[in-house]
């Protein structure tokens, strides 16, 4: 039997019936981008203090109760503590005036009591003001992010497996549905717990409605049209998802109608079952030949072209598993038992949790890039767009090695360097981070390539299985990086900055594989030098692009 991909040539690469499957499924890709962050909003946090109950007091000494305390240079209320409410009463009754008769440094302090008053100016209502998640309990807001996360590590166990069982196409809306609707349960959530638990149910859904998209379009399309979905259209959609999400919580400014208005987002691509169709690559894998006939047929009728009239002719179910027996096996040791392979795994698995933990801290952080959280997301995504854009060209064009290892650097030396810049100069702060934003999520989109590439085809799978997992770890860390601030304020750039640069600096050791052919075996594997001029054009044919499909 003939290659898949020249069985189907007859319909071409880019006509209406791929145009229509590319759109349909980088658009599924939208709430991804809406919900992954929504946390931004849905958990920011409103200037609070002290709640003070209906008592006598006079008003110099309700002014007053709330003791002044200096965070980051500047005056503030304090958040999670009062002058003893029963010595401020008794001092009032007095008549005694705060700072005239009585020196407030002396007063006893205690904790708030009677719970907090929260300010309205940014937020209506968030998960922090509904639940408290403040002072003794503010450790409960950046462990809801990493449950969520840990969802979503839970999902990338899971999707493929259920994909390779029950078919592509069932399992994208199934996933779907399930981050649609247990985003919307946790708008009736009585408890932080009961939030929490839904919360991680919706990650398990995004991950595996993400790959399970991501399988169904590379399977579909061929050629340089899948090149083009996996390594840009997914990601841009994403990006586009992303950047809704600052107009939306800008106009609902309360999360119950936040995650509300998120959720329904999926609701519009419920018509899309009726267009969109099962991988004929996954139903041959199935030995349902006429399904993937009829699907081929429907594909050519709408693309007004003549199909054959047996298109899969003497296909059987096992060709491809009697030509993969073949081939020389390997396991999860093999990337440890050689040294050589060991310090390539090593170094891609500590490059993958970095990109994944920068990424998410500094995505988590944008609330803080500007004086307004809506602007400073909407400025976070959409300097995605460029970077998504320029990491496909440096694919194209250039090194795989330099180019990773300078866009890591870019990346890193502007998030360390944001400690040195004053708070007065905020064009130039935002400038800094979105200039690391913009390496880091280049550097996101280029590894996938790099490490398909590197691996030899026995284990490509399983050594991309594995780096993605530690980049999941590093995902669930992220939100206690940003809780790092609390010690010194720039402790958590400091970090991530410091391991990016420590990562551009060890992607220099890994074997290039720009313009080489795809290894086979792990001996062809060793014989790539490491260290060697990036700039000089190999003569062998590169097949690199095309191995996106094997991020999944």
């Amino acid at each position: 039997m003939k290659d898949y991909d020249e069985t189907i040539a007859f319909l071409g690469e880019l006509r209406c019936f791929q145009k229509m499957v590319f759109f349909l499924l980088c658009a599924s890709i939208i709430p991804n981008g809406l919900g992954v962050f929504a946390i931004i909003f849905v958990g920011g946090i409103p200037s609070h203090h002290c709640l003070i109950p209906e008592v006598n007091l006079t008003q110099e000494w309700r002014n007053a109760v709330i003791p002044i305390k200096m965070v980051n240079g500047k005056e503030e209320l304090s958040r999670c503590s009062r002058y003893r409410l029963d010595v401020v009463r008794n001092l009032s009754a007095q008549g005694f005036i705060p700072d005239r008769n009585v020196n407030l440094t002396d007063l006893e302090q205690e904790s708030c009591l009677d719970g907090w008053s929260y300010s309205k100016d940014i937020y209506q209502s968030t998960i922090v003001s509904e639940f408290d998640l403040v002072c003794s309990e503010q450790w409960k807001l950046p462990f809801t992010s990493t449950v969520f996360f840990i969802g979503v590590l839970s999902g990338s166990f899971f999707s493929g497996q259920l994909s390779d069982r029950f078919g592509r196409k069932p399992v994208l809306f199934a996933t779907m549905a399930v981050q649609m609707i247990f985003t919307f349960a946790q708008i009736f959530s009585p408890s932080w717990t009961t939030f929490t638990i839904l919360y991680f149910f919706s990650g398990l859904g995004q991950i595996s409605n993400y790959v399970a998209a991501l399988v169904l379009g590379t399977e579909i399309l061929r050629g340089s049209v899948r090149v083009l979905y996996s390594a840009l259209g997914v990601v841009l959609f994403y990006a586009i998802g992303y950047m809704m999400l600052p107009l939306f919580a800008y106009f609902l400014r309360d999360w119950k109608s936040l995650l509300l208005a998120v959720s329904l987002v999926g609701l519009a691509f419920i018509p899309s079952w009726w267009f969109i169709p099962e991988s004929p690559r996954w139903l041959l894998s199935q030995n349902r030949v006429q399904e993937a006939e009829a699907i081929v047929r429907r594909a050519a009728k709408k693309n007004k072209v003549q199909a054959p009239q047996v298109i899969f002719k003497d296909y059987r179910a096992d060709e491809t598993k009697t030509e993969c027996k073949t081939r020389e096996h390997y396991n999860l040791f093999d990337l440890v038992k050689i040294s050589h392979v060991r310090a390539t795994t090593l170094i891609f698995c500590l490059v993958w949790f970095t990109l994944t933990a920068c990424y998410i801290g500094v995505s988590l952080n944008s609330a803080q890039l500007h004086p307004n959280p809506y602007i400073g997301c909407f400025i976070s995504a959409a300097i995605e767009v460029p970077a998504y854009v320029s990491s496909w060209l440096a694919m194209k064009y250039f090194s795989r090695r330099l180019s990773l290892s300078s866009i890591m650097l870019l990346g890193g030396v502007s998030l360390y360097i944001l400690q040195l810049v004053p708070q007065s100069l905020l064009e130039l702060l935002i400038v800094l981070e979105m200039l690391g934003k913009y390496g880091i999520t280049a550097g996101s989109a280029m590894i996938y390539v790099y490490t398909a590439e590197v691996y030899p085809t026995g284990i490509r799978n399983t050594a991309i299985g594995i780096c993605s997992m530690v980049s999941r770890v590093g995902s669930c860390i992220a939100p206690f990086f940003l809780e790092l601030r609390q010690f010194y304020k720039d402790l958590p750039y400091i970090i991530l900055g410091s391991l990016a640069v420590l990562c551009a600096a060890s992607i220099l050791f890994l074997p290039e594989s720009f313009r080489q052919p795809l290894p086979e075996t792990l001996q062809q594997m060793q014989k790539r030098k490491r260290i060697e001029c990036p700039c000089i054009p190999r003569k062998e044919k590169t097949q690199s692009l095309e191995l996106l499909e094997t991020q999944v």
